[in-house]
């Protein structure tokens, strides 16, 4: 799973793929992504036999609604990969401003996903949940953080 969120970011750090050309390596190393994720979070929460259906449903749902926020963090880091160069402070501004309000929107989300489970499935499987997700998602900032480049003062 690390191979594939660094590939993903070196992805979007290149500046000569065409947009087309980048949505279809995007959605490839997201479908791979999910792909491995779902398996890691099989592998390690582990719901039991009486809630597996519950905890798997809300999993879905969940994944839904990160990946709509993924989705709005792409497209930031994209802009942020065609203007790094000449980025201005109002430009600057801006991109802080969203990826702090994607930032606050995922935690939100993952904090009410984790009382779902936590109410469906148990304190255990929320648990469980819960750290799959902080680790997938802090080796994803990092990824995206040691990838980026920084811009240039004016």
């Amino acid at each position: 799973m690390k191979n594939t969120i660094i590939m993903f970011v070196l992805l979007l750090c290149l500046s000569s793929v065409s947009a087309q050309s980048a949505k279809e390596e995007i959605d490839y190393f997201q479908s791979i992504f999910g792909m491995e994720k779902k398996a890691l979070m099989a592998e390690v929460v582990q719901p039991d036999e009486t809630t597996k259906s519950a905890f798997w449903t809300l999993y879905d749902s969940y994944e839904t609604k990160r990946k709509e926020l993924g989705q709005q963090r792409l497209a930031v880091l994209m802009d942020y990969g065609e203007k790094y160069d000449d980025l201005t402070n109002e430009q600057a501004a801006q991109f802080l401003k969203q990826t702090m309000t994607i930032k606050k929107q995922h935690d939100k989300l993952l904090n009410t996903f984790v009382k779902k489970v936590n109410k469906v499935n148990g304190p255990v499987t929320a648990m469980r949940f819960q750290q799959v997700e902080i680790y997938i998602l802090s080796e994803i900032r990092l990824a995206i953080a040691g990838g980026l480049p920084f811009p240039e003062t004016h």
